[in-house]
């Protein structure tokens, strides 16, 4: 070993890492000389925990005993012969081997010539110095413990995976019984041998426990844990008695079994023989339980219980804002809950039994749903909520009973007492809607209500022109009511009144899937008008608030009025872009009134803050107020009806000026086909027959009708004078309409008959077919979109001529309806098409271009530098956008605060539209 003592004063400053080093190649030297003799130790320890030694002959105990002896001592004196200390050179040549140029070895050399010349002293001095500052910076190296050369089978390893096994699925008290076999005893030779191991119930997450290893007398085992005796040695000699694997009787004691010597005449039966070496038995009480005979031991078990699992439900159910079910309850249990059902059935003592309610329900099959369990894998404890969407469903707001089940892996279970509630569902505000929803309902209540649905249909499509807005509705729910009528006719043909008994499942399902949709289709109409869906969620919200909806309802519809309104800002933003403000339009709207976003988060905060506080009326006018400021609000755009707008905007007006003329024909052969149903009305004169301008039918033109009721002189002296001041059987010229299309003439009689009808729908048709050939459509994605849409709603149009031609007014409303919606999607790509194109030429001037007129900002600089955009915006840099941002949003904030003067409001406003 090194001693600093001895070692040589230029080598003291590393001591310690010379040290560590030595050590490193002594301890590298004892692994690679005693492996063997490791590889044995482990090899006999892994098998001793295992207990192999008592598996085995006594002889073989001994003999593997003898030969591992040898095997060691070989490998001892093996190991001593080959071991040698490291010496000091070796040290120091392996921490040489950790930096270039052996600076240790070069501390300990001397100078060998010219020790006498000053300039070689000085030389070889600043060389060891440089030596001994390397030396300083030298690192430990680690022992080299690789034995691949020399064990090229891994013996070792294998050692140690036997080590493994042992200590894992062993215990090193098997060892014990080897003091049996070497005291030389009759009983250690031939003693009996015994294991047993407690595998408690899987759902209790607890380990399997070797019973050999329990030291106390006393187990607490949960219930249903199982416990497995295994008897080694002459059968007979251990007996096993018990008295927890079942309950006592109340006449007799706890029963005993008893495992003793078998008796003769059974010896040869298989499954009693393992009775006798391997019982088994399940705890299911408290008592006591031992091994009987040589070696053997005794245990007092108390049961741990399982108690039954515990269900609540917390509050009532909620409606969430996608319009699902919502309901929160509670489960617990000692392990975990399993799985767990709620059961809705029908209350037939709070069920309101009239009008389609009064038969029995067919759908009478209680609902069957799984409950939701923790995703966490916590089921102990856990509060969850039911989600569940039942708009469908013909039980939707109906009286129920919700009622909770829950179980745990031991098949205990518990019930809650049933809840009366709704059956929350979204419900419908627009009247017709709600009605045909009830409808559907009693559909799917009982098939004994075709006829009162058939009948309640016919009342609602008797003036169909104070309830329908569009046509195509009224066409779906005719067609409802023509299959219901069919099923209803059947059944009164067949004696039975009122019971549809020839309509199947899939029929009376398909039937209320059309009702359905005819219901949501009414219930939202067309989300794609910005405008409308807005005012559709102010009357729905309204609706809400006069017939007293649940807070939850009502919160449900001010978040859709909120989406509503950010849609429709985004589409006045979206048309801003599209159709750039010009000077000119800036100056007519010197009094009108900008709202910013926040303002109009501001007030709808503030109507739900009313609604919040139970103040109704005071939501109600707010909210008339909003809608109001709404349809005031301005957005700074250029005329597109002036003269100076672009070929696009021109294409656009056309093709709006187009969809017109189809929606007033469609009109007029819809007032047609009520004319059909109402055959003692003259053509024009019903007083329900109105134009979309709102006016009587009774000598007024209708807008894009043009069906010749003007100038006609109705019976009874009530015809008034046409648009063009003419009485009585003259005619009058229709104005030219844009596109070279002319509206049709008016003339004696009605020109509203199927052949005008064709001809003016054949006229509109080459009217687009005209527009087509001049659109500035391009070449991009957009572009073609819009023309496959033009080209949809072109046959559509030639479908609706031939229908009208063919007199089937009913075909031909609904070809002129795909027409209209394909032109509107026309419309959409081609403003889409024409942003892109406008985006794309929106460039700034070249470099030496001379900057347009009017292109300077407001204290009279030219924008030609880029320092400024070419309308007059601040410029490009970054911290001059921010400042104007921030500029800006001030100056919207201050013209919306009320409290300022008139004369300052109109002052910021003129600055906003300024800059």
């Amino acid at each position: 070993m090194l001693r600093k003592n001895k070692l040589d004063a230029r080598l003291k400053p590393i001591y310690g890492r010379l040290l560590l080093t030595w050590a490193a190649i002594l301890l590298e030297r004892l692994w690679r000389c005693f492996w063997p003799l490791v590889t044995l130790l482990l090899l006999v320890a892994g098998l001793l925990m295992l207990g192999l030694h008592d598996l085995v002959p006594v002889e073989a105990v001994w003999a593997f005993a003898a030969i591992w002896g040898l095997a060691a001592a070989a490998a001892l004196g093996r190991g001593g012969w080959n071991l040698r200390l490291p010496q000091p050179q070796e040290v120091r040549a392996r921490l040489d081997q950790s930096m270039p140029g052996a600076p240790i070895q070069s501390l300990l050399d001397s100078q060998a010539t010219s020790a006498r010349d000053a300039g070689s002293v000085t030389l070889w001095q600043a060389h060891q110095q440089r030596m001994a500052e390397q030396a300083q910076r030298v690192q430990v190296a680690g022992p080299d413990l690789g034995l691949a050369s020399i064990d090229p089978f891994a013996l070792r390893s294998v050692a140690l995976l036997i080590f493994c096994t042992g200590a894992l699925f062993g215990s090193p008290w098997r060892a014990s019984s080897l003091s049996e076999i070497t005291s030389g005893s009759e009983v250690g030779l031939n003693g009996p041998v015994w294991e047993g191991w407690i595998i408690p119930p899987r759902y209790t997450g607890m380990p399997v426990l070797y019973l050999n290893d329990q030291e106390d007398e006393s187990l607490v085992l949960p219930v249903g844990s199982e416990i497995s005796l295994r008897f080694y040695g002459e059968t007979g000699a251990l007996r096993l008695s018990e008295a927890v694997s079942k309950q006592p009787s109340d006449d007799e004691a706890s029963a005993e079994a008893e495992v003793g010597v078998a008796e003769e005449t059974g010896g040869n039966d298989a499954s009693s023989q393992e009775d006798l070496t391997a019982p088994t038995f399940t705890v299911a009480q408290d008592g006591l339980f031992s091994i009987e005979g040589a070696g053997g031991r005794s245990w007092k078990v108390f049961v741990l219980a399982d108690n039954p699992p515990a269900v609540s439900i917390l509050g009532l159910p909620e409606l969430s804002e996608d319009g699902a079910l919502s309901l929160a309850f509670a489960a617990e249990d000692d392990y975990g809950i399993e799985s767990g059902t709620v059961r809705i059935s029908l209350d037939y003592g709070a069920l309101d039994r009239r009008h389609g309610l009064r038969p029995e329900p067919e759908a009478s099959e209680e609902i069957l749903l799984e409950l939701p369990l923790p995703l966490n894998g916590n089921h102990q404890e856990f509060q969850e909520f039911l989600i569940e969407d039942f708009s469908k469903h013909p039980w939707a707001n109906l009286p129920v009973t919700f009622s909770f089940t829950v179980r745990d892996a031991a098949g205990q279970s518990a019930i809650t007492a049933g809840l009366g509630a709704p059956l929350m569902a979204p419900r419908f505000f627009e009247p017709l809607a709600a009605a045909l929803a009830e409808q559907r309902r009693d559909l799917l209540w009982s098939r004994d209500n075709t006829l009162r649905i058939s009948q309640v249909l016919r009342i609602l499509a008797h003036r169909p022109q104070d309830l329908f807005k569009e046509a195509g509705h009224y066409l779906q729910m005719r067609q409802i009511l023509r299959r219901l009528e069919n099923f209803a006719q059947i059944s009164l043909q067949l004696g039975a009144p009122g019971r549809a008994i020839r309509i199947s499942d899939d029929e009376r399902d398909e039937i209320s899937e059309a009702i359905w949709a005819l219901a949501n289709a009414l219930e939202h109409g067309d989300i794609g008008n910005a405008v409308e869906r807005m005012q559709r969620a102010k009357e729905r919200l309204s609706q809400a608030m006069r017939d007293g909806a649940s807070p939850e309802e009502i919160a449900r519809l001010m978040q859709e009025l909120r989406d509503a309104t950010q849609y429709y800002l985004r589409q006045l933003q979206r048309q801003a872009q599209n159709q750039p403000q010009s000077g000119e339009n800036g100056g007519q709207q010197e009094n009108s009134m900008t709202l910013s976003q926040q303002d109009l988060q501001d007030m709808m905060d503030r109507i739900q803050e009313l609604m919040e506080q139970g103040r109704m009326a005071e939501a109600q006018q707010a909210l008339e107020e909003f809608q109001r400021m709404m349809e005031n609000m301005r957005m700074t755009q250029g005329q597109s009806g002036q003269e100076g707008s672009s070929e696009g905007q021109q294409a656009m007006e056309e093709l709006g000026e187009t969809l017109r003329e189809q929606q007033g024909l469609s009109d007029q052969a819809f007032r047609d086909l009520q004319e059909q149903f109402n055959p003692d009305a003259q053509a024009g004169q019903s007083r329900q027959n109105e134009g979309r301008n709102g006016g009587q039918g009774r000598g007024q033109q209708h807008e894009g009708g043009g069906g010749g009721e003007a100038g006609t002189g109705g019976t009874g002296g009530e015809g008034q004078r046409g648009e063009s001041g003419q009485n009585g059987e003259g005619g009058q010229q229709g104005d030219q309409a844009p596109g070279g299309r002319e509206s049709a003439q008016g003339g004696q009689g009605s020109l509203g008959s199927q052949g005008g009808l064709a001809a003016r729908q054949r006229a509109l048709r080459e009217a687009l077919r005209q527009q087509e050939q001049g659109l500035p459509l391009g070449q991009g994605a957009e572009g073609q979109a819009a023309r496959d849409a033009l080209d949809r709603a072109g046959r559509a149009m030639d479908q609706a001529g031939d229908a009208l031609q063919q007199n089937d007014l009913a075909d031909a409303i609904d070809h002129q309806s795909e027409a209209m919606e394909a032109i509107r999607e026309g419309m959409r790509a081609l403003g889409e098409a024409l942003a892109e194109n406008q985006r794309d030429g929106q460039q700034g001037p070249s470099q030496g271009q001379l900057p347009a007129p009017g292109q300077n900002d407001p204290l009279g600089r030219s924008s030609s530098d880029g320092s400024t955009e070419t309308n007059g915006r601040i410029g490009q840099t970054q911290r001059a956008h921010r400042r104007a941002w921030e500029l800006l949003e001030e100056l919207r904030r201050r013209s919306g605060e009320q409290e300022r003067s008139e004369e300052e409001r109109s002052y910021f406003q003129r600055l906003l539209e300024k800059f």
